[in-house]
């Protein structure tokens, strides 16, 4: 058989997978990327012009370690590209002092001696005018809280790795994947492509091409509110991030405003499944109530008229943490799913896991809570 063409095919080219590119890229090897669909498109989980990033990570202290690592990446790709992906704002997150945001970030800052302010309903009331918690909820606030432009950190990684010499291949959708001890072969509507090895990141799509990894997508509809008053309380630079856990309408998340008109705000999971290839793309007035009604109770100087809306999907595994392993049966196949609506901020470090993976077959052992084998055990 004829050596491949390439060390690795990237299959999948959005936050993941373009971090991965532009990481192996730099390794000097031979990279083939394929998406099926333009640069910068809307048809998966990477758009809405900002993502939250955060260090006090309610879903796990074992996310902090890879945290840290994230931070600095990203600002090894600002200054290598010259290009501003992370603006820090600091913040806020909210509810009880026993759900699982306020908990979970208490316990990672404890774990990990993280820098961060306790704050009472009061205290809340009067650092933050827009904010109206109930008398019972508190809040953590972190300094190092903000938030990426993820338009603008997707096609930064994709400049990068093709300023290293990786190919790039956008509208072509992968339709076979072949793996052996040999190497892989990846089929598209278009051509075959042979590689060493192959790395797969198709976030909501991964059924698509690799159906045995149980990612399942999710609907999840985001929308910007024009404030009622007062609406430069709200510009980047003065709102913090925050992320509110209510027990009568749910978890819900807000950026500042920067460029789109209003603030957005979207709602922590609708358990809405969906098919990403025929999700409905339209939001409702069903869609907009929950978020609504959480403003009016907490926010209710941003609860406005709709003025901007989109759909995005996550990709959630079973227990909604992330999976980054080589395949289990399929040799010379990494995998980098189930990122399940919280991966966008790890994309920079799960770049250079994946890298690792494809390279070495090892990665860090701070990623071992993230391997494939623990979902033996989810039920």
């Amino acid at each position: 058989m004829s050596s491949p063409e390439f060390d690795v095919v990237v299959v999948g080219l959005g936050a993941m997978g373009s971090a991965t590119a532009y990481q192996l890229a730099s390794r000097g090897q031979r990279v083939l990327g394929i998406d099926a669909f333009p640069a910068g498109h809307t048809f998966g989980s990477s758009h809405g012009e900002t993502r939250i990033i955060r260090m006090a990570y309610f879903e796990h202290p074992n996310y902090v370690p890879l945290l840290r690592r994230a931070y600095a990446l990203w600002r090894q790709a600002e200054n290598e590209s010259g290009q501003s992906l992370l603006r820090v704002t600091g913040g806020l997150f909210l509810g009880k002092p026993d759900n699982d945001i306020v908990a979970g970030s208490v316990l990672s800052a404890r774990t990990h001696g993280l820098p961060h302010t306790m704050l009472d309903a009061g205290q809340i009331r009067r650092l933050y005018p827009a904010f109206e918690p109930q008398a019972d909820e508190i809040a953590l606030y972190e300094d190092a809280a903000g938030v990426l432009f993820p338009e603008r950190c997707i096609a930064t990684h994709l400049n990068l790795a093709e300023q290293r010499g990786a190919r790039l291949r956008h509208t072509e959708p992968v339709t076979h994947l072949d793996a052996s001890p040999d190497g892989v072969t990846v089929r598209t509507e278009t051509g075959s492509y042979r590689g060493g090895r192959a790395v797969i990141t198709l976030g909501a799509w991964f059924s698509k091409v690799l159906p045995d990894v149980p990612v399942q997508a999710e609907r999840i509809p985001l929308l910007w509110f024009m404030p009622r008053a007062n609406a430069d309380q709200f510009e980047l630079g003065k709102f913090p991030i925050c992320i509110w856990q209510t027990a009568e309408f749910g978890d819900f998340y807000l950026t500042p405003h920067v460029a789109l008109p209003g603030v957005k705000i979207g709602k922590h999971h609708s358990n809405t499944e969906c098919d990403p290839a025929a999700v409905d793309r339209v939001v409702s007035d069903s869609d907009e109530q929950p978020l609504r009604s959480f403003l009016e109770s907490r926010m209710p100087g941003l609860a406005g008229p709709v003025v901007g809306s989109a759909v995005c999907m996550y990709e959630n595994s079973p227990d909604l943490h992330f999976v980054v392993d080589r395949h289990p049966t399929l040799p010379n196949v990494v995998i980098g799913a189930g990122f399940s609506g919280h991966g966008f901020k790890f994309a920079s470090v799960m770049g250079s896991l994946l890298a690792d993976l494809a390279v070495s077959g090892a990665t860090t052992p701070d990623a071992d809570f993230l391997r494939f084998s623990r979902l033996a055990s989810v039920p």
